[in-house]
């Protein structure tokens, strides 16, 4: 049987469509740049979904849980390879995703009898003042794109799309603080996934027809059903340490002061 590059080509669609049906349901998550340091949110389930890298870089993603345990554990041992051999502060979140994640990602999509990854993944680096701080948000096929101060993931890429409109007329220009990050982020995290349940790609809308976010509170709504048996998950690359390790994860109480009026938690 010969493979021709129409066969190819039908198969990468094939992919494309299988991994995404997929990644409707995933929980999404925000990454914004605060004065504090950077913030990653998302609610899960009892799967934990935010971890640390290295000393100054963190990671999350939402997709098949198998997947995404082996690009933290890729990620993982390439940055504490790069430190020890080079140096820790060449260890950048640009080469762990550009030269380590990337490509595996990129080879498993393409290779015709291969199953792809079902991830999409966002990976954070703090830097020493938030102008330095940076984001890459990977997709399933090993693409990838730079984000500065906010950055989204979410099942659908409208969702995304909806996401960073709110979270660009949130904040402005000024950095927030922590205080301020937290309750913007989590409606983000809300309009990410009333979206994506909604399905609705918005390709074919206009501008002047297409339903925004400001005109539909239906997100609250959804906000309110997932508190009520999520998690909130909030992890802080924190500038404000004195110690190399950047990476923590809000207390119960931190969240509480955040939030006094959400139920939120986190794992033990």
């Amino acid at each position: 049987m010969v493979y021709t590059p129409y066969d190819w080509m039908q198969t990468l669609h094939q992919k494309a469509d299988y991994v995404e049906d997929r990644l409707r349901s995933g929980s999404p998550v925000v990454g914004l740049s605060c004065r504090e340091g950077v913030l990653l949110l998302t609610i899960r389930g009892s799967q934990r979904k935010i971890y640390e890298i290295y000393d100054r870089l963190a990671f999350s993603a939402l997709g098949q849980q198998v997947d995404i345990e082996a690009l933290r554990t890729l990620a993982v041992d390439f940055a504490h390879v790069e430190g020890y051999q080079r140096s820790p502060d060449d260890v950048s979140i640009q080469r762990v995703v550009g030269f380590a994640i990337s490509p595996v990602v990129r080879r498993t999509f393409s290779e015709p009898f291969r199953t792809p990854l079902v991830v999409r993944a966002l990976f954070a680096q703090l830097g020493d003042v938030v102008s330095d701080d940076v984001f890459y948000v990977l997709n399933y096929d090993g693409e990838f794109t730079l984000n500065e101060r906010i950055a989204v993931i979410a099942g659908t890429t409208y969702a995304e799309k909806q996401m960073h409109k709110y979270l660009e007329g949130e904040i402005g220009d000024k950095p927030p603080t922590l205080k301020e990050a937290v309750p913007v982020a989590l409606n983000a995290w809300a309009i990410g996934r009333f979206e994506a349940e909604q399905g609705g790609e918005g390709e074919d809308a206009s501008d002047e027809s297409e339903q925004s976010y400001a005109m539909d509170n239906n997100w609250r709504d959804v906000l309110k059903r997932e508190l009520k048996g999520g998690v909130v998950e909030v992890a802080l690359l924190d500038r404000r340490l004195t110690r190399e390790r950047k990476f923590r994860l809000l207390t119960d109480k931190e969240l509480r002061q955040l939030m006094p009026a959400k139920r939120s938690g986190r794992e033990a």
